[in-house]
């Protein structure tokens, strides 16, 4: 896999024999948290030193979800900055609500440490830059979890692509298109013992706790459900596009049109990227129940998507030849003019490769498949397009130097937000 480049300044294991261990602080102990700590464990060289979680009730169910080497059983912080004072700690796996990614990252690089960080990967666009200025003026190994870049099939799609063989590309098409449940806000309530619901707000506003908000609905903490899942699609996108930086004008259509349940993110969302000769065109929509996410027999296997109802599918259209791509697994399918399929390949999921290289490049300091500049130039484009809709449903000219909207200052304050003090970038890089 190519690698962009290398950190000018040694890591902290660069001067360490190679059998020494990589310690981890894991922060977020939900369903994926855990799951990555399970799958970092299972690497020969690697040590879970910590578990994070504002919500203490979490500690007993992370702790026994993987079984640690004997005598290497991790501790548990409900404030995670317990783990960024433990010079021991070599890297932070952030696994956090949205609104936590971009100040536990720039935390950890100030730190010393190195970041895994999930997808999405910042909370709104100004956030992101700061991200990638961290890692830079850091030196730090910062890893966004878009886990299919470190796919083979992936690879080879992109090489297809290069061939010319599919002719010239003029349209990507990406979907991200399924059902979510109603849920209803419900009324407020008293906070459990032993959450500590102000430090899980932390730079966000400290709404009143309802135990039963989905917090991915609301854009306080979140970017959205779409953008937020859909942002693996618009990086393969990406990256099968050699990776553009940035488009110059994003148009939006959409809205809260069939959950009204009281979110405040949108449930259908059509945007189209402009990239010059390239337009990037998007769809998501929560309300369609026809449509499915590939099954996981089917992502490791010798076999395709069902592609017309595929809800995560690509779809890249060339002067020659279609592509259709699936994302974590699936394959790819290339057919020609007569509609016949031409080229295949099957796919296989990759977030243990993907975790293999972030811990890889630990050691040796070269940037990582899914490095922080690619993360915030993919993830960049769900902002933008939440910035068109809050907008008010417009097209919008975007600088890609300046990472803003030149002709709208109005709508450049949809790229930011305020922190609640005492949160802050400490040293504003």
């Amino acid at each position: 896999m190519a690698i962009a480049g290398t950190l000018a300044i040694p890591g902290t294991l660069r001067s360490q024999p190679a059998s020494r261990c990589i310690r981890l602080g894991v922060l977020g102990l939900g369903g994926r948290g855990i799951n990555l700590a399970k799958m970092f464990a299972r690497e020969p060289d690697v040590e879970i030193t910590w578990l994070c979680d504002p919500d203490s009730r979490r500690a007993a169910r992370a702790l026994a979800a993987f079984e640690p080497a004997p005598g290497r059983s991790p501790e548990f912080a409900q404030d995670f900055r317990r783990v960024l004072d433990d010079r021991e700690v070599d890297a932070l796996v952030i696994a956090t609500p949205d609104h936590w990614h971009g100040l536990a990252t720039v935390l950890a690089c100030q730190t010393g440490k190195d970041v895994y960080v999930e997808k999405p990967l910042s909370h709104n666009a100004r956030e992101g830059r700061q991200m990638v200025a961290a890692a830079r003026k850091y030196q730090r190994v910062v890893q966004v979890g878009i886990q299919s870049r470190s796919a083979p099939y992936v690879h080879a799609a992109r090489e297809y692509l290069r061939s010319g063989q599919l002719g010239e590309i003029r349209l990507v098409r990406v979907y991200n298109l399924m059902e979510h449940p109603l849920t209803p806000l419900g009324p407020a309530g008293a906070v459990p013992a032993g959450f500590d619901y102000d430090l899980w707000c932390g730079p966000a506003a400290l709404l009143p706790y309802h135990p039963d908000r989905r917090w991915l609905n609301y854009a306080e903490f979140s970017c959205g459900p779409i953008p937020g899942d859909a942002v693996h699609q618009l990086d393969l996108a990406r990256f099968l596009l050699e990776d553009p930086a940035a488009p110059r004008v994003v148009s939006h259509q959409g809205g809260i049109d069939v959950l009204r349940d009281g979110r405040d993110t949108p449930d259908t969302q059509v945007a189209t990227f402009d990239y010059g000769p390239v337009r990037l065109h998007f769809e998501g929509a929560l309300w369609m129940p026809y449509m499915k996410k590939t099954d996981m027999a089917v992502r490791d296997r010798d076999t395709f998507p069902n592609w017309p109802f595929s809800s995560t599918k690509l779809e890249v259209f060339g002067t020659r030849g279609l592509m259709l791509l699936g994302r974590h697994g699936g394959g790819w399918q290339v057919f020609d003019a007569n509609q016949q399929p031409i080229a295949a390949r099957h796919g296989r999921q990759a977030d243990q490769l993907h975790l293999r290289n972030f811990l890889d490049c630990i050691r040796t300091r070269e940037l990582p498949v899914a490095d922080v500049a690619q993360g915030h130039a993919s993830t960049l484009l769900c902002h933008l397009a939440n910035a068109a809709w809050r907008a008010g449903n417009r097209t919008l000219r975007f600088d890609p130097q300046t990472e803003t909207f030149p002709e709208d200052p109005a709508a450049n304050e949809f790229l930011g937000r305020t922190y609640r003090a005492p949160w802050r970038f400490s040293d504003p890089v």
